[in-house]
């Protein structure tokens, strides 16, 4: 093959709604690059697994393989979970070349798909003075994972909005709903909750259930398949490729 296999690695969900828009997302990467081979795999509770995709594409004669994680931060996912699936498969498929990308976040892309999102929503640039936002994770354990979403709370806080505040579903606090009425509490006349996750499931009802129980004024939907996030992806994947051609040719 003239071009590594672009590997796009999901957490899956019991949830129905997330293997659905994570294909939908791949589906958008095709798209944007035909002749590209785009294959979708998934830690657990939805197939196919990424050992039985890794193995499928070995036997079709397959070399080179990037593994994009379908991640927004370095959490425990990327730093264990898919460096692990990924060693064993290279040690039980010594022939395919397996290099693990980067994660999607932060990045520019996933701020203008935020923006996209919360446009759809309803809000207006005129509104955005005198609006506060929520920018609700999933959440981890994991300190960077928290630094970088707080990173990212502060950017926005620079690009209009009266105020910005960091959320997490799990793991970490506040939850929505508190950094809701913590926006009221100082005064905030409406306030927008956008959940940075990739594809619905049980964080993102949890996020939408804090935004609806603190009566936020602007729900926006999770980032799903756009074309801003295409397009890191194929960003994602294009940085892994010249890293891959520059070890093989070391």
């Amino acid at each position: 093959m003239s071009h590594p296999v672009l590997l796009v690695i999901a957490h899956g969900s019991r949830d129905p709604r997330h293997a659905a828009t994570v294909h939908a997302l791949t589906q958008r990467v095709r798209a944007e690059r035909p002749g590209l081979r785009v294959e979708t795999a998934f830690l657990e509770f939805n197939a196919p697994s990424v050992p039985r995709v890794l193995e499928r594409l070995a036997a079709e004669g397959a070399d080179e393989v990037v593994a994009l994680p379908l991640l927004l931060t370095r959490a425990f996912h990327a730093k264990t979970d898919i460096p692990s699936v990924l060693s064993e498969a290279r040690a039980r498929l010594p022939r395919l070349h397996i290099r693990q990308a980067d994660v999607l976040g932060p990045s520019p892309l996933l701020n203008a798909t935020l923006g996209r999102r919360l446009r759809e929503a309803g809000v207006r640039p005129g509104d955005i003075p005198r609006t506060g936002l929520v920018l609700a994770s999933a959440g981890s354990s994991d300190p960077e994972a928290i630094a970088v979403i707080a990173e990212i709370a502060r950017e926005l806080r620079h690009t209009g909005w009266c105020a910005v505040r960091p959320a997490f579903a799990s793991a970490s606090l506040p939850r929505t709903e508190d950094a809701v009425r913590a926006l009221r509490a100082e005064g905030v006349d409406r306030v927008a909750v956008a959940p940075y996750v990739i594809a619905p499931g049980r964080l993102p009802d949890r996020i939408a259930a804090g935004a609806e129980a603190a009566g936020a004024d602007v729900l926006a939907d999770v980032l799903g398949p756009a074309p801003e996030l295409a397009r890191l992806l194929l960003d994602r994947y294009d940085e892994a490729r010249v890293m891959v051609g520059a070890s093989l040719s070391a």
